[in-house]
């Protein structure tokens, strides 16, 4: 065999070697970052398990419903979407405590209801996503705000024994990027002594609020939609 022929095998292995190495450092590294060094995503905004319920005595006992209920300390909103980095799985999260609003209830049905998120509040775990949400994806400098206005009633009756966790339906307006739609969506509600506490999650298509995909220069891939969600804590003034 000719010297030149064994050269080219062995520069032939060499660039084998070296396409190996790259793929699999460009799986390996997003692999260990996002399990290894980032960690797991943080669990949906929920309430905890409902504790064993009052007797109906106990319940009549807490402070009337009847009132104006106001966002308190505790409470949070963001977002969780699906997204591929690098070849990887990842679920991206972003949360902001503030979160403002009020609640109306008038004997045993919920009225009135108006709550607020400052967009540009609202932080993940990587600082390139949250330029990326607050200026390509959710323009916060023309959106500052994400809105949500009760527009039907919610009916209470029977109202759960206090630490009783139970399930309503919310419809109302959806505000965000500048776009108002309708929607209908579950929450969880559990009432204390002195606070009512509010979980739920509502699917965002991102075309229906015009907002853009978050997926960004192949690197990051997203689904069409993800997750508004939400842990309120009310409180009366």
């Amino acid at each position: 065999m000719s010297s030149h022929r064994r050269r080219r095998r062995r520069w032939l292995r060499w660039g084998l070697a070296a396409a190996a190495v790259v793929v699999v450092l460009a799986v390996g590294v997003p692999f260990v970052y996002i399990h290894f060094i980032e960690g797991a995503a943080p669990a949906p905004l929920s309430l905890k398990v409902a504790s064993p319920s009052a007797s109906p005595g106990q319940a009549a006992a807490d402070a009337p419903l009847t009132g104006t209920w106001t966002v308190a300390a505790g409470s949070r909103a963001g977002y969780r979407v699906n997204e591929v980095l690098a070849g990887q799985n990842n679920v991206a999260v972003g949360r902001t405590t503030a979160v403002a609003g009020h609640l109306t209830i008038r004997q045993q049905t919920v009225t009135a209801g108006a709550f607020t998120v400052r967009m540009a509040t609202i932080h993940s775990d990587q600082s390139q996503r949250d330029a990326q949400f607050d200026g390509r994806i959710m323009d916060v400098a023309t959106y500052p705000t994400g809105t949500f206005t009760l527009t039907h009633s919610i009916a209470l009756a029977p109202v759960p024994a206090t630490g009783r966790i139970r399930t309503y339906h919310a419809t109302g307006n959806l505000t965000l990027h500048g776009h108002t739609r309708q929607v209908t969506f579950a929450l969880s509600a559990e009432r204390t002594a002195a606070q009512i506490r509010i979980s739920g999650s509502i699917p965002i298509k991102f075309a229906d609020w015009d907002i853009p995909n978050p997926s960004f220069a192949g690197f990051v891939t997203t689904q069409n939609h993800g997750v508004l969600e939400f842990l309120l804590v009310l409180r009366r003034p």
